[in-house]
């Protein structure tokens, strides 16, 4: 599986790509695998205020129903609308075609939640 080094990840298996002042965010390689085949995502929509730590989202897939939490506090500024016709794309393409959402943080974001790529893989290994 992938861990991309760039990248920042939580424990609830989110990544994080920070650019220009937003977060894009998507589900990590380990996550899309354990969810099997993705057949439909519901993401928040373009204004929605989203909390740290709370669901936003849900991933369906032919296993289960997942919920996809917001990494950080602040407003929905982009969604990937191609999910809506290709959820699959989360599957195929995790760290890029498959992202889901971008997030304005408010204020000035703490980080402080967020692991590396090794710490995220270690996290892995001793659940």
């Amino acid at each position: 599986m992938l861990y991309p080094e760039d990248l920042q990840y939580t424990k609830d298996h989110e990544w994080v790509r920070s650019a220009d002042g937003t977060w894009r965010v998507g589900v990590t390689d380990f996550a899309q695998e354990a969810l099997g085949d993705i057949v439909f995502v519901t993401l928040p929509d373009v204004g929605a205020e989203v909390t740290a730590g709370q669901p936003c989202g849900e991933i369906e897939s032919t296993k289960s129903v997942s919920d996809v939490y917001a990494p950080v506090t602040g407003t929905v500024v982009a969604r990937n609308e191609s999910l809506d016709t290709a959820p699959e794309l989360i599957n195929s393409d995790p760290y890029g075609d498959g992202w889901m959402m971008e997030i304005r943080p408010d204020g000035d974001p703490s980080t402080a939640d967020l692991l590396d790529a090794a710490a995220y893989q270690e996290g892995l290994a001793d659940s």
